[in-house]
């Protein structure tokens, strides 16, 4: 991670020896909803995902790669929710093999108009998602652990004090990919949506 400067950040599981979740067709009503504008009224109430890798494999805590279905585990969710409400709500995630309340899905409601569009890379039409991302540094929500952006409403970007504290909490089994740094010296991912 960069130093003090303000840095906004993608979050994804490392590819490791632990097992990790298969949302499929349960992102379906997420994507909607995000597509949509993200309507309190229409927030999907739960997921549904199964758990992938070998059985004997340990799963972890931030088992998504999805970029707009941040999971966490129960444990880590306890840990940070007060502090990640501003940003959103936690929505429960049923796992087939999984203890019951084992995850849950940190549905980021905020959306920030924050991006430079002049500097950054033009959305992709299908998606939204925005290659190079520059930020208006007045602009940035950093008071939120989380946002999203108009232009992508299905990618989740995380701000500095909630990736530090997310990777304190997570350790190495967490993938941080610099997205955008108001330091000149730190380089963002190539790819920061990819896998």
């Amino acid at each position: 991670m960069t130093n003090d400067k303000q840095a906004v950040y993608r979050l994804l599981p490392v590819m490791g020896d632990f097992r990790t979740l298969f949302l499929g067709s349960s992102l379906v009503p997420l994507i909607r909803w995000q597509i949509k504008g993200s309507p309190l009224d229409e927030r999907p109430p739960e997921l549904h995902a199964e758990l992938q890798g070998n059985p004997k494999l340990r799963p972890t805590e931030f088992p998504s790669g999805y970029p707009g279905a941040p999971i966490l585990s129960r444990r880590v969710a306890d840990l940070v929710r007060d502090e990640f409400a501003p940003a959103g709500t936690f929505v429960p995630v049923h796992v087939d093999g999984a203890a019951p309340g084992a995850y849950v899905l940190f549905l980021v409601e905020s959306i920030v108009d924050c991006l430079d569009t002049r500097r950054s890379s033009k959305p992709k039409k299908t998606t939204g998602e925005v290659k190079k991302a520059v930020f208006r540094p007045e602009a940035l929500p950093t008071h939120l652990p989380a946002f999203r952006l108009p232009e992508y409403p299905g990618g989740v970007y995380w701000t500095q004090w909630a990736t530090t504290r997310l990777h304190t909490l997570i350790g190495p089994d967490l993938e941080i990919r610099l997205v955008w740094s108001e330091d000149p010296t730190a380089t963002p991912h190539p790819n920061p949506w990819g896998f």
